[in-house]
């Protein structure tokens, strides 16, 4: 897998889903360490966790209730759960993902 992480990093368990990234466990979240090669298009999709992150490297063109916004080095974003978006990656991405299980959920653990 690709991606400009510490070795630390790349110690950490691969996510298994559509995108390239190591995961943290942690009580009601996920933390992603993802990248996407150049081109990468993640197509209209939901989840139902809150997700938060910020761009590492390179850029993010999300698309999110009918607008389309870029997020460079340093910008952080936020989908809240259950809102449907697409993303693409038009040079080689670099992204830390925050996923936090919704709100009724965590008082369940």
């Amino acid at each position: 897998m690709s991606g400009s992480y510490p070795d630390r990093i790349k110690q950490l368990p691969l996510y298994d889903g559509r995108f390239d990234a190591y995961k943290l466990e942690a009580k009601g979240s996920d933390v992603l360490f993802a990248s996407y090669p150049a081109g990468t298009v993640i197509p209209d999709h939901t989840h139902a966790t809150d997700n938060y992150g910020v761009i590492t490297k390179g850029e993010l063109v999300l698309s999110m209730n009918g607008a389309v916004q870029r997020f460079g080095i340093g910008d952080w974003y936020h989908i809240p759960a259950n809102t449907e978006h697409a993303a693409s990656f038009e040079e080689d991405t670099d992204e830390i993902e925050f996923w936090f299980q919704a709100k009724d959920k965590e008082k369940s653990l």
